[in-house]
């Protein structure tokens, strides 16, 4: 949402270092997040920059940004054995913005696992193939798969 070139990402790279420790790590992924709020929050809400998925707006950046600390937090919990249990709220309102033309379930947590081939669900089988929608409703670039 910084500088938009119209069909590119910038080319920047931020990569944690490989001798970090686990809440060096976490400090690293928290500054990101960080970082792309302010850029969110610091947008006009009508400005649009490059996705792979189509041209998104600031909250698509955000919900993009969501997804991503969401389903690998899951990961690294898992990994370690440990429980996560994300808010609700936020992850109906992920969903339904990345993932429009998608039903939810009664839990906001296994419809989006579900959207993004984490997990079946009854009557859904686990997506083998899956892609969101970044670009915004009103822009009529399709819908998500």
């Amino acid at each position: 949402m910084v500088s938009s070139p119209p069909d590119h990402y910038v080319r920047f790279l931020a990569t944690a270092d490989a001798e970090a420790s686990p809440a060096e790590l976490l400090e690293f992924a928290l500054t990101g997040g960080r970082l792309l709020a302010a850029a969110v929050r610091t947008a006009a809400p009508q400005s649009r920059a490059y996705h792979p998925t189509g041209r998104s707006d600031p909250a698509g950046f955000a919900a993009m940004g969501c997804v991503e600390l969401l389903l690998h937090g899951d990961d690294l919990a898992r990994g370690q054995g440990a429980a996560f249990d994300p808010p609700r709220g936020i992850c109906a309102r992920v969903a339904a913005r990345l993932f429009p033309d998608q039903e939810p379930v009664t839990d906001a947590w296994d419809t989006l696992r579900w959207c993004t081939g984490r997990n079946a669900l009854p009557g859904r089988p686990r997506r083998t193939e899956w892609s969101w929608r970044g670009a915004p409703l009103e822009d009529g670039s399709g819908p998500a798969r």
